[in-house]
């Protein structure tokens, strides 16, 4: 790949609802924390890549994700002109769906799509962005759409500016491989 200057990519997408709990939040000890809650629901989604580089690009929307899906590719792609991504994604339907490969297909010189083993999320990097944005929006109440979108926005920026952090994900026991692709 290094002749090629090609460079590697993990993707995922992460779905936000303003009714899920995923984590603990901490209380005044023999004080039971209560976490406020709408009861409303709503919820936004993310895509993002990132790389070993330490490098993240990511869109949050509410649309339909096959479209969503392939502008975001477009647009990551254009980040890289000179370069050809190995994009290395999870086996969801709409990664491998007809309209996918066509575009895959359309734009082989600029990227390349392969897929990550079926049940297995734990090898993406990818996913430890996602379980870290959720640790963060745990405590925060989400009673409209526009809180989620603002909240995840501003949280993956914030990480987005921190390519340590990015470099991060690579380094646990289940991604480790991934930091030895160049």
């Amino acid at each position: 790949m290094a002749a090629e200057n090609s460079l590697v990519m993990f993707a995922a997408r992460v779905g936000i609802r303003s009714d899920q709990v995923h984590d603990r939040t901490r209380g005044e000890r023999g004080n039971t924390p209560i976490v406020a809650r709408t009861g409303q629901r709503c919820g936004v989604n993310a895509m993002l890549v990132i790389s070993t580089r330490g490098a993240m690009h990511f869109t949050v929307f509410a649309d339909r994700f096959t479209t969503t899906c392939i502008t975001f590719l477009n647009r990551v792609i254009g980040n890289f002109p000179e370069q050809k991504i190995h994009l290395i994604l999870d086996r969801h339907p709409v990664h491998r769906s007809k309209k996918a490969n066509a575009w895959g297909a359309e734009h082989a010189d600029s990227i390349e799509l392969h897929f990550l083993p079926p049940h297995a999320p734990h090898l993406n990097p990818d996913e430890l962005v996602n379980a870290d944005l959720k640790r963060q929006l745990v405590d925060k109440v989400l009673d409209n759409r526009a809180q989620p979108e603002a909240s995840t926005r501003g949280i993956l920026h914030g990480s987005q500016k921190l390519p340590d952090r990015v470099r991060g994900y690579f380094r646990a026991p289940h991604t480790g491989y991934a930091s030895d692709i160049v």
